[in-house]
């Protein structure tokens, strides 16, 4: 397996410079657990773990390599290890706000060029989640492609693809089946050689088993529907990069149960881009569509133009946005106030030893 296949290019090329004098040699991550990482090298498979300097200088969980990544790394050729050394810069990534109270970013992949979107038409449908993915995966600076899974149980497949039509403009929409075979050509499209996707979606809705349709073989579990709630069983417990016979790879992850903004700015001018245009006809500026006068997005409610909910969803994301960068701010503050007090510190020290 060469890099190329791998999806290197003159941008991580370039990143490698400063690196490629001394004895490193390139990997990429296609397994992680427990710390411990499956690297994909043109030399073969290593097992590779974080250098102690790295990991005594990353400064923040996102430093730390993910499925995806690039990494700059020592191989122990006789024992098939490995020591990460480096992240290369990623040219897209997927992050959230790590689940807890703490404000951290958890990065799920990294360094893909499609994001599939996928939510059964069974009973998993929400176009309000649909929205949160979608401003997501714009922001993450890759190709957001809405997948329509189990297309055999759904009786008003038109009726649905009218409604994600009306809140995923501009997206291009697949509805497929594993069943019948249905749209699985269109997905292979994205996945030709040195190529790579993310599929993301809540649990159940079909993630690992179009992964195994397009590989030919079972490589992932998969799980059965739950006659109750008409869903999917949670079965990926891990993020993976599966190598495909299309020649592409594609990015397995885990259904996200807490799934909150990280950053989100320009995805959301993206996801909503019909209020944003709408919104140009507002009498102020600063207009908040709520109630002041002359606000041209209230008009198009009114009128049946848009639709209530989705202004309720920009609202709540822009709300949790908002939030968020103030967390985030007031974390960059506590931190520079402690690396000032660790100066100050070492100042003292060095002082009492003169």
């Amino acid at each position: 397996m060469n890099l190329t296949d791998l999806g290197w290019n003159k941008y991580f090329e370039e990143s490698f410079k400063s690196f490629a004098d001394k004895d490193y040699i390139v990997g990429k991550i296609f397994i992680e657990q427990r710390h411990l990482y499956g690297i994909y090298t043109e030399l073969g498979e290593y097992q590779g773990e974080i250098s102690g300097k790295m990991r005594y200088e990353a400064e923040k969980t996102g430093d730390f390599p993910v499925v995806g990544d690039f990494v700059v790394l020592t191989p122990i050729h006789n024992e098939k290890k490995a020591i990460i050394h480096a992240v290369l810069p990623r040219k897209s990534k997927f992050s959230r706000k790590a689940a807890g109270v703490q404000t951290n970013e958890q990065v799920l992949a990294s360094n893909f060029d499609t994001v599939f979107i996928v939510t059964s038409l069974n009973g998993d449908l929400s176009l309000r989640r649909l929205e949160r993915y979608l401003t997501m995966a714009y922001e993450s600076n890759a190709n957001p492609v809405i997948v329509l899974s189990k297309a055999d149980l759904c009786t008003d497949i038109e009726g649905k693809l009218c409604q994600v039509e009306a809140v995923a403009i501009g997206t291009p929409i697949h509805v497929i089946s594993t069943v019948d075979g249905r749209g699985i050509d269109d997905i292979k499209k994205y996945l030709k050689n040195g190529m790579t996707a993310v599929v993301l979606g809540s649990s159940g809705v079909g993630k690992s088993t179009l992964i195994n349709y397009i590989a030919g073989e079972e490589l992932l579990l998969t799980g059965s529907i739950r006659e109750y709630d008409d869903t999917g069983r949670h079965t990926t417990t891990h993020r993976q990069l599966v190598k495909l016979p299309t020649g592409g790879f594609i990015i397995d992850t885990p259904g996200l149960r807490e799934f909150q903004l990280w950053d989100g700015s320009e995805g959301i001018q993206e996801t909503f881009k019909d209020i944003q245009e709408i919104a140009k006809g507002c009498k102020f500026r600063d207009c908040r569509h709520d109630k002041e006068i002359g606000c041209a997005v209230k008009a198009a409610i009114e009128e049946g133009i848009l639709d209530a909910k989705r202004l309720e969803s920009y609202n709540k994301l822009q709300r949790e946005l908002r939030y968020l960068e103030g967390k985030q701010n007031q974390l960059i503050r506590m931190n520079g106030k402690k690396r000032v007090k660790d100066l100050c510190k070492a100042i003292k020290n060095i002082s009492k030893k003169r």
